[in-house]
């Protein structure tokens, strides 16, 4: 059994509570809209980091990473992309990969927005853990925290990281603005 924390749209910002989060897992998977490389720094000297680019990521973080990550952990097959819309509204270039090929687990960033859904259709689940950054249109930064195990994905949990533009302060979010 593996346990995964999942991440997406930090656009340059990192929580400090995402360490604590993440604590039990044993992978990060950023699906893209790094931001700034100090961000996978961090993560990748905490926890072995798998990560896409997305389409805000500049070229050092493109030639880092790739467009699309397929890989299989503990039996269960994962394609994990940033920009590449859910199910019944695919994106053409990912809607192509995936019939062809359907994963067990389609990961997706970029659209900032929560999704956790079956594709009854593909056969597979569907993964958007919505952004944990400052620059958006969200209001609550999110992650998922999720395990794999002999060909299962299991025990999903949504964790809210605050408002979104909120730092801490004595232990309470405040807006910036």
């Amino acid at each position: 059994m593996k346990r995964i924390g999942l991440i997406s749209d930090t656009h340059s910002h990192l929580e400090e509570s995402v360490f604590k989060y993440f604590e039990p897992c044993d992978e990060i998977w950023h699906a893209g809209d790094i931001g700034d490389a100090s961000v996978v720094d961090q993560l990748e000297a905490f926890r072995p980091v798998r990560a896409v680019y997305g389409n805000i990521d500049d070229a050092p973080l493109r030639r880092r990473f790739p467009e699309d990550l397929r890989f299989v952990i503990e039996g269960v097959d994962v394609f994990m992309t940033h920009i590449g819309g859910y199910p019944g509204r695919y994106n053409r270039r990912v809607r192509e990969i995936l019939s062809t090929s359907p994963p067990d687990l389609y990961i997706c960033g970029h659209s900032h927005i929560l999704k956790v859904m079956p594709d009854k259709k593909l056969g597979l689940l569907h993964v958007n853990p919505g952004a944990a950054g400052n620059h958006g249109f969200h209001k609550v930064k999110t992650i998922i925290r999720f395990s794999v195990d002999q060909g299962r994905i299991e025990d999903f949990e949504v964790i809210e990281l605050g408002q979104r533009g909120a730092i801490p302060k004595n232990g309470r979010q405040k807006p910036l603005y």
